[in-house]
């Protein structure tokens, strides 16, 4: 009678509504994490490990670079003009890139990949070294969003011919909002998903309190905390600098590339921090301000509205500019 109370108590303890649970893996060369309140209805850890991953791998499939069996690598390695068939997600994902892209007249372009490449940062082993001006031309002239055709209702690209996308700043973005609408469609509504850095959470932790997030210092190997932000309800994406880069000719030269230069950016702008509703929308504006750099990219904060932390180095140290709607977020109020 006694083990048979013990294991109905225990029994009751798994299912509490309240019970924080933690699943983790790979992906995309990096790890996600979810932290989430409850249990989908009917469901067991397990399961939904298994439903995640599964999710993880399908995007992978669609968007990864680093797969030769990729969507996405398929549609590099096209012929000149073909029509190239592409799954919803990446056409919602390359959608999204596009019209961005126009929103910053290139300084985000989703075709920036041979410049990537050509700097030693995309999936072929980092060279370290700086290109040669022949082979930096031969790069740029592949780049340009505007040589791309996107059919969303036929879920075809057009292929005009040595086009190479690269959604390596959007992806996990939008692989991070992926798991949050499955755990809502599933009836979880108290959670935090991160893959490699990027955010999304919903609701509040099991003490009620919001879910409380670090804005990393921008110091190479250093690990200190700039700021921390109380989050509910919203996604955070940031972009640096100064983890990625390597040094040659007396020279820092970051994987942070200028498709409108085709050189690796190189103001003083070391991180952006941007908050919004959707993880792949702020994922995507963090690469792009960050190429503009803390002027230029202040001033398109504000036109559009967007929440975000500029830091830049000083000869005093870090220096923060925050943009009038990421006061307000602070402040309490709602994207």
């Amino acid at each position: 009678m006694a083990l048979f109370l013990s294991v109905c108590l225990w029994l009751a303890g798994c299912q509490q509504p309240d019970r924080l649970h933690t699943l983790s893996g790979a992906t995309m060369g990096t790890t996600w994490s979810v932290k989430m309140v409850g249990l989908p209805e009917g469901s067991t850890l397990p399961q939904v490990q298994h439903d995640l991953q599964q999710l993880l791998e399908s995007i992978n499939y669609q968007m990864s670079t680093y797969r030769s069996d990729s969507e996405i690598s398929a549609f590099n390695q096209a012929p000149a003009r073909s029509w190239v068939p592409i799954s919803p997600d990446f056409v919602k994902v390359l959608d999204q890139a596009l019209t961005l892209a126009a929103l910053t007249d290139g300084a985000f372009d989703p075709t920036v990949g041979p410049l990537v490449n050509v700097w030693g940062f995309g999936p072929d082993a980092m060279t370290l070294t700086v290109p040669d001006a022949d082979r930096l031309q031969a790069a740029r002239a592949r780049v340009g969003y505007q040589r791309l055709q996107l059919d969303v209702q036929g879920g075809r690209l057009f292929q005009p011919g040595d086009a190479y996308l690269d959604l390596s700043s959007v992806a996990k973005g939008y692989a991070v909002d992926k798991l949050a609408d499955y755990l809502v469609m599933r009836g979880v509504s108290r959670f935090l998903v991160e893959i490699g850095g990027e955010l999304r959470a919903s609701g509040v932790r099991p003490d009620g309190q919001p879910w409380r997030v670090a804005v990393e210092r921008p110091l190479p190997g250093v690990r200190e905390v700039e700021t921390v932000i109380e989050m509910k309800d919203m996604a955070m994406a940031t972009s640096g600098d100064y983890r990625n880069f390597f040094e040659a000719e007396g020279q820092r030269f970051s994987h942070i590339i200028d498709p409108r230069s085709g050189r690796p950016v190189a103001h003083s702008l070391a991180s952006v921090t941007v908050l919004s509703r959707r993880c792949s929308t702020a994922d995507a504006w963090a690469t792009a301000l960050t190429v503009l750099g803390s002027e230029a990219g202040m001033r398109i904060a504000e036109q559009q509205g967007l929440a975000v932390l500029f830091l830049d180095r000083t000869e005093q140290g870090v220096e923060e500019h925050r943009s009038g709607a990421f006061l307000d977020v602070l402040a309490g109020g709602a994207l």
